[in-house]
């Protein structure tokens, strides 16, 4: 008998390993001579880094950047085969990081993912999966892009500041001096949610209040960010370069306009996390070939089929026809 064990983490109890393995003994201990493959498993949010870097055989990384409120804090990330770089960016740029009194979008800044992106870059890493939930920001992803070279300027000159408010400041746009690796890397941006970057369920309006922003706040910011999208078109259109910068392409607001940054000025591929962690662990040929599938999570609920990583994986082995055995601590 050949089972496949993909199992999403138990949070607090068990990751992803711990839980494929747990399996994978209770299997052994009944079909001696089974044959049984323990896979890594997340769907692009929380525990993503730590399920792929010990899955895949990688190293853990830690790198001092930026936090949301421009405080310094340690940020972990994944490096696999020495060249693909995994990302949370809620590792550095997450609203957990900001006290509840203190959240307010129109401080808040993407900074630090950056630096990130950029210590990766420096450790030769020129693919990056990079999950974007959980942010505490509303800056359009501004912050990440001067941290990496881009110039995000006011009436003045000077770059803007921090946060949303840099967004209102924002005037004019240079990359002319982004870091020069850029052009060898390409960004899989693990993104599931489908709101636009601006207009009544753009990142201002739909994420904004759960950041601090008031209904003023939100519908302030929500025209600082069309301004943004305006001056991109502008700046894209100037320089002759052929851009994906139609801020209206599902994905682009979300982590507050965090997705259309990646999109428009790093050529980043929007995907569900879940199709992104399925590919990259290579599990589709494993699971043809299977006998039995077992998967799970700690709650399986609505959201699962929403798209979590159970349900990833349930519908890869109904492609081939293969039974699914899911476990979980609560239904």
């Amino acid at each position: 008998m050949k089972a496949v064990i993909a199992i999403d983490s138990f949070k607090g109890s068990m990751d992803s390993i711990e839980a494929g393995e747990a399996a994978e003994k209770g299997i052994r201990r009944v079909f001696t001579d089974a044959e049984a493959i323990v896979y890594p498993l997340a769907d692009g949010g929380e525990g993503t880094v730590q399920a792929l870097a010990k899955g895949l055989g990688g190293k853990l990384e830690k790198v001092k950047v930026t936090g949301p409120l421009g405080e310094p804090v340690i940020c972990e990330y994944g490096i696999v085969e020495e060249k693909t770089a995994i990302i949370e960016m809620a590792g550095a740029a997450g609203i957990t990081l900001v006290q509840p009194k203190l959240r307010n979008p129109l401080n808040t800044t993407t900074y630090g993912v950056g630096e990130v992106i950029k210590d990766a870059i420096g450790k030769g890493c020129r693919h990056f999966i990079i999950g974007i939930g959980g942010s505490a920001t509303n800056d359009g992803g501004i912050g990440m892009l001067q941290a990496l070279g881009a110039e995000f300027l006011d009436e003045g000159g000077k770059q803007v500041p921090f946060g949303a408010r840099g967004v209102e400041k924002l005037a004019s746009i240079n990359c002319e001096h982004i870091l020069f690796e850029l052009k060898e890397c390409d960004f899989r941006i693990a993104c599931d949610v489908d709101n636009p970057l601006c207009g009544e369920n753009g990142c201002s309006h739909i994420f904004g209040p759960q950041k601090g922003a008031t209904p003023r706040m939100a519908e302030q910011m929500d025209q600082w960010m069309r301004k943004y999208a305006k001056l991109t078109e502008e700046y894209f259109q100037m320089a002759g370069t052929r851009q994906n910068y139609d801020s209206n392409y599902p994905g682009c607001g979300a982590a507050g306009g965090l997705g259309f940054a990646f999109r428009a000025f790093l050529r980043g591929k929007l995907e569900p996390g879940i199709n992104i962690v399925l590919e990259e662990i290579g599990i589709e040929t494993a699971i043809k070939d299977a006998d039995i599938v077992i998967t799970g999570e700690g709650c399986l609920d609505g959201q699962t089929v929403m798209g979590k990583a159970p349900i990833g994986i349930a519908r890869l082995a109904k492609k081939y026809g293969k039974p699914v055995i899911a476990f979980s601590g609560a239904v």
